[in-house]
């Protein structure tokens, strides 16, 4: 397969594996609502924020969407990711210019770790979906092949974002934007049904009164070559048709299609002379339609949208303070309702104004679903000032430009930011890092999934997975917070263990048995903090 290669790759290629894991603190003056919602909204670097998320959500999210710097060097993002490579110490520390001709090698250079961590947050089922115009399209497509295969990768949606050209265009005008979208699994993704419109049903009429409802005719022939599907066809009024239209075949046999006419399931015209057409059954039809690939702006929104329903919810001091380029609710809606179940975790870590997490809300009010977001925001004004107030609004209600009392959607969410990192700087576990911090990160290193539920520090036994069991002796669990007691594995210690039938993994500050006790006993032993790996 070729692969694209740029200056700086080699230095981002394992990134995603040296950054630090941090741990996430939850600030609650900023959270709203229901703080059991499951909703979260972090505020810092999304690559460290991933990081620190990955124990607890890798493997579980259905879908993620998200809405990176198309690149169109007009954006000024900075990444300041800590990547130890002279290029990268130049480049991601410098803002990205529309006349920076290195501007592509940045940008992949930014986008490849992040990519790299989301890929793990997909469930076995689950899909990734990314906004993204001309300017870096091709190469997106190219590292998202190297990142999920490209045997995984779906469709390129073209979505029409606005609804009139535009005149001063030095070439085109831009009507597009894509969507790109790959699976974890192509061969277990599988996409929903797109909910009909009022349009789609309104081309069913009932022009014959037919008991059975509203209909709407569709082609008998069809080009593909069909051994009996050549055969002559008397109408009702006596016309004979002696065989399908040039170059077609009939798509049914003549038989079957003389049973479909003894049903009144074949249309013959208003003078009963007409080319038979199958008549089609709005009561008969699924109950929505295969997603296409072209995404009108009638249909799920445009920019001009987008900023008004902005505009509507939040406040800005003028227009210059605007978020500029927000997407449109029901365009995240359409993602919503092709890729989630009504349980469903999304994720967007280029959270923007917050549209995901509005989606989110109005789909679930919609369907009855406990669909939850997370969000990642680099930009802490951002963040604070457009994001959280967007989400409040939309979760309490709130007064549009027109003064008038727009109904709360319910729930809420958490607003997190970035702490400490688990390992200061010898490579000592904090002191302040918690029982269950540590937990989740040791069980997700070492078994590649979350926790299958939290733990709350009263035993060593914190997961069982695949047949072995985690245990982890820190900060004193069994009541012995002396350095050389609790924390050490001796034999008094292993048989104080919660009792299990298999292999066993124990992490400690040190162990006293020699390897034919381990090997008889089934323990793996890892040594804090020597062992605790970073990812």
């Amino acid at each position: 397969m070729p692969t694209l290669d740029w200056i700086g790759k080699k230095a981002v290629e394992n990134h995603h594996k040296e950054v630090p894991y941090r741990l996430l603190k939850c600030n609650p003056e900023l959270s709203v609502g229901e703080p059991g919602s499951g909703n979260l909204l972090v505020q810092g670097d999304n690559l460290e924020a991933l990081k620190g998320l990955l124990p607890y959500y890798g493997g579980k999210v259905k879908c993620i969407y998200i809405d990176p710097p198309y690149n169109t060097g007009n954006e000024n993002w900075v990444y300041n990711d800590a990547v130890n490579s002279p290029e990268m110490r130049q480049w991601l520390g410098e803002v990205v210019g529309r006349d920076d001709l290195s501007r592509h090698d940045k940008w992949l250079c930014m986008m490849y770790p992040r990519l790299a961590l989301l890929r793990e947050f997909l469930t076995e089922d689950g899909a990734i979906f990314i906004s993204i115009d001309d300017n870096e399209v091709q190469n997106l497509r190219a590292v998202m092949d190297e990142l999920f295969g490209e045997e995984n990768f779906i469709t390129t949606v073209i979505w029409q974002k606005v609804y009139s050209p535009k005149n001063s265009a030095r070439h085109f005008s831009e009507d597009h934007d894509f969507v790109i979208v790959y699976a974890r699994d192509a061969e277990i993704w599988k996409p929903k049904l797109v909910s009909r419109s009022e349009k789609q049903d309104k081309a069913y009429k009932n022009r014959d009164n037919d008991p059975r409802g509203p209909w709407k005719t569709s082609d008998l022939s069809a080009r593909n070559f069909y051994g009996a599907g050549t055969y002559a066809i008397t109408c009702p009024s006596g016309r004979l048709i002696p065989a399908p239209p040039t170059g077609r075949y009939w798509t049914i046999s003549e038989q079957n299609f003389r049973e479909l006419d003894a049903d009144n399931r074949i249309w013959w015209g208003k003078d009963g002379s007409a080319i038979p057409q199958m008549k089609r059954f709005l009561s008969e039809v699924k109950r929505g339609v295969v997603p296409q690939t072209l995404w009108k702006y009638d249909e799920v929104g445009h920019t001009q949208e987008a900023k008004q329903e902005l505009v509507s919810i939040c406040d800005f001091a003028d227009s210059n303070s605007v978020f500029i380029t927000p997407k449109p609710v029901r365009l995240v809606k359409r993602i919503l309702d092709i890729a989630t179940d009504r349980d469903s975790i999304v994720l967007d870590s280029f959270a923007g104004s917050g549209t995901t997490g509005q989606a989110v809300l109005e789909i679930n009010k919609a369907d009855g679903g406990s669909r939850r977001f997370m969000l990642v925001e680099l930009d802490q004004a951002i963040a604070c000032g457009v994001t959280t107030q967007r989400i409040r609004r939309a979760v309490e209600g709130y007064e549009d430009k027109k003064h008038k009392r727009v109904a709360g959607l319910g729930g809420g969410f958490r607003y997190c930011e970035l702490g400490e990192t688990l390992f200061d700087a010898e490579g000592s576990i904090r002191s302040s890092v918690s029982f269950a911090d540590l937990a989740s990160h040791v069980f997700f290193t070492e078994m590649r999934e979350p926790l299958p539920k939290p733990v709350k520090g009263k035993t060593p036994l914190i997961g069982v997975a695949r047949g072995t069991a985690v245990y982890l002796l820190y900060n004193g669990v069994l009541k012995d917070k002396n350095p050389k007691g609790g924390n050490v594995l001796t034999l008094e210690t292993l048989r104080m263990l919660t009792p299990h039938d298999g292999p066993k993994i124990v992490y400690g500050t040190a162990c006293t048995l020699g390897a034919g006790t381990l090997k008889r006993y089934a323990v793996t032993f890892r040594q804090i903090p020597y062992e605790v790996k970073a990812t």
